[in-house]
């Protein structure tokens, strides 16, 4: 008989850390290793990416939770694989084939036209096997119970678009490669296939790779395998404030006095000018309250830390 699994005990994390996701894993278990690894009480991730899908995965710890929606609004960049020829009933790697067609002549001059005809505002019917809801009820499970239902066409922004030729498939098709930056609710699965039938040929994608998601790059990534590797007590070193999921955020300081008023939901006067997006910082030591906007003068509360969050967050700190 094996012997029982320890019991974790949990601790007070607050924090993002930027998860270069691995293939074949869920969104849900990378955070639920990560959160074990770093024994954290509450987590949660900015917008899932497929099991087939890799990159870039926001990672939400504690008070960092409260401005995820922030990165489930933002920007996001992909590289992708197409394989021209063949359609799958769930438009990657992971569905059977259900349609071969030649590919012809694939030029230069009609990736450009193809590019520009998805440039710039465009609407997408959402994939069947995706997690967008109907009646209550996501769409994938209709799609594995051999249902189809109607979906309403979605409006999304390519606000980038690149394609080449790229190399040949394992399958002897032949494939493009694909960069873009896109609004949220974007499928690049549905770009793909998208592109492949204004290309008159039908298409799939074989690879899906996130490389940023707002102003956060792959680069700034940690793997799991990584994470894993490192010794406990410097896990916590691979995390960044708060804050970090506010760049866009003008930075007002609040003395003491003032700085338990806002936390208490109260408006503070000043000499501010009208700003849409404020971070709210505490001056000694200087720690993130939360976020309001201003309008009149008035620094008006948005989401705010709670004061135990304030204090776990002023003994985290190295």
């Amino acid at each position: 008989m094996s012997a029982p699994r320890a019991r974790v005990v949990r601790r007070p994390v607050h924090g993002v850390l930027l998860l270069d996701k691995p293939l074949g894993l869920s969104s849900n278990n990378a955070l639920q290793k990560a959160k074990w690894l770093l024994r954290a009480e509450k987590a949660g991730h900015t917008g899932t990416l497929d099991p087939l899908a890799t990159g870039v995965l926001p990672l939400c710890f504690g008070a960092a939770t409260k401005f995820s929606q922030l990165q489930l609004d933002a920007d996001k960049t992909y590289e992708a694989v197409a394989v021209l020829g063949l359609r799958t009933r769930t438009g990657d790697a992971e569905g059977e084939v259900v349609e071969r067609r030649p590919v012809g002549d694939i030029t230069l001059e009609r990736l450009e036209a193809v590019r520009r005809a998805f440039t710039g505002p465009i609407r997408q019917v959402p994939p069947m096997h995706s997690a967008l809801k109907k009646d209550g009820k996501a769409l994938y499970e209709y799609a594995r119970a051999g249902e189809d239902v109607e979906r309403a066409p979605r409006d999304v922004v390519i606000h980038e678009l690149h394609i080449e030729p790229g190399a040949v498939s394992d399958e002897g098709q032949p494939t493009l490669r694909i960069r873009a930056r896109v609004s949220k609710g974007t499928y690049i699965r549905t770009l793909g296939e998208d592109i492949g039938a204004a290309l008159g040929c039908g298409a799939h994608l074989s690879a899906l790779r996130r490389v940023a998601t707002g102003h956060f790059e792959v680069g700034q990534c940690v793997t799991l395998e990584a994470l894993e590797a490192l010794p406990e007590a410097e896990r916590a070193e691979r995390l960044l404030p708060a804050e970090s999921l506010l760049p866009g955020h003008e930075r007002v300081t609040l003395a003491d006095e003032d700085a338990g008023r806002f936390l208490a939901g109260m408006r503070r006067r000043g000499g501010w000018p009208d700003l849409p997006a404020v971070a709210v910082f505490a001056s000694a030591p200087s720690t993130l309250l939360g976020t309001a906007h201003v309008r009149a003068g008035e620094l008006i509360p948005g989401r705010l830390l709670s004061p135990i969050e304030i204090q776990q967050i002023r003994t985290q700190k190295p």
